[in-house]
């Protein structure tokens, strides 16, 4: 029996089977692109699962009116394009009848995750870097016990809106320190953080998966001249040691964000633990390092190629371990 988990986000749509053979990241961007339903029947024509496990995050795309909309968007071009068993995770990690269109579907990519992670390890707290946003979910005899919704959990730390690739640098930095002196910043989406951990060689071209900030490649002297636009500089202004400079600061500065939220987290709910995964999980474990925490990584157990979809995965694993009961 082949079980497939797909997680629909708002840029990326991840795909995982329950024994981890299939693993793939697709960009894309629901506001701007009308592919999702050829995309996904793409995907069932090729993958021919016999069940599939969906969570979304999509919803909140501005395309849609509300969370209803999208929710509603996304549930069709699933339920049209696959011929197999279909079930939906909910914000408690549970499968949920596919019949109703609630909002207990939205932003629940993060409940199938800790609801393995609680099973396969036990207390903690789940952290998951990815492309847009990072989850900070507090794991507690075996269920997570964070909020159910993204306003909840932004209220409570438990959802810090910065990931690796996607997000704005502007929205992260207000100055900058340059060979120069201190420098403030352009509030225009002149550079993502992919441009930056592309710089220090913390990403590849491979997991760089998302568009540019400009339209343009991909390579560093690209990744510089956007950096360099972040201050209204370009290559001939400043040099390429103020670009890794400001390059730097993104990273130290979307660190000291993540310490600040588990930190808050932990605090809260007196846990020591932190389980990483994602595509940011090189800041997570210098994070858990910071605050004096144990961190397990999901890379080591599951692999990396994993990791970087891991409520996919964990989505198709517990429809899995359900059908076996």
């Amino acid at each position: 029996m082949r079980y497939i988990g797909i997680d629909i986000g708002g840029a990326n749509t991840k795909v995982a089977s329950s024994d981890g053979e299939i693993k793939e990241l697709l960009y894309i961007p629901l506001w701007k692109d009308t592919t999702l339903p050829s995309a996904l029947k793409e995907l069932a024509e090729r993958l021919d699962p016999d069940g599939l496990a969906v969570v979304m995050t999509g919803e909140l795309a501005d395309c849609f009116a509300d969370k209803d909309e999208g929710i509603s968007f996304i549930m069709d071009a699933v339920n049209n394009a696959f011929d197999c068993e279909i079930k939906y995770v909910n914000n408690s990690g549970h499968f949920q009848d596919s019949t109703l269109k609630t909002r207990d579907l939205a932003a629940a990519n993060w409940a199938a995750s800790a609801r393995l992670i609680g099973k396969e390890v036990g207390d903690c707290i789940f952290v998951d870097v990815g492309s847009t946003t990072s989850d900070i979910i507090p794991i507690k005899n075996s269920k997570h016990v964070a909020g159910y919704t993204d306003f909840s959990r932004l209220l409570r730390s438990e959802l810090v809106y910065a990931g690796t690739l996607r997000t704005n640098l502007a929205a992260l930095l207000r100055t900058v320190e340059l060979k120069e002196g201190t420098c403030r910043v352009s509030s225009e989406l002149f550079a993502t953080t992919a441009d930056a951990y592309m710089l220090l060689g913390d990403i590849d071209s491979e997991l760089f998966t998302c568009e540019t900030a400009d339209g343009a490649g991909k390579d560093r002297i690209n990744c510089m001249r956007r950096l360099a636009r972040v201050v209204c500089a370009d290559l001939a202004e400043i040099s390429e040691e103020d670009i890794l400079m400001i390059a730097r600061d993104v990273k130290e500065k979307q660190i000291s964000l993540l310490c600040e939220a588990i930190s808050a987290v932990t605090e809260k709910n007196r846990l020591d633990t932190i389980v990483s995964a994602g595509l940011g999980e090189f800041m997570i474990e210098e994070a858990a390092m910071r605050l004096g925490l144990d961190c397990f990584s999901t890379s080591d157990k599951w692999g990396a190629e994993i990791s970087k979809v891991f409520p996919a995965y964990a989505a198709a694993k517990l429809l899995e371990e359900e059908n076996m009961r």
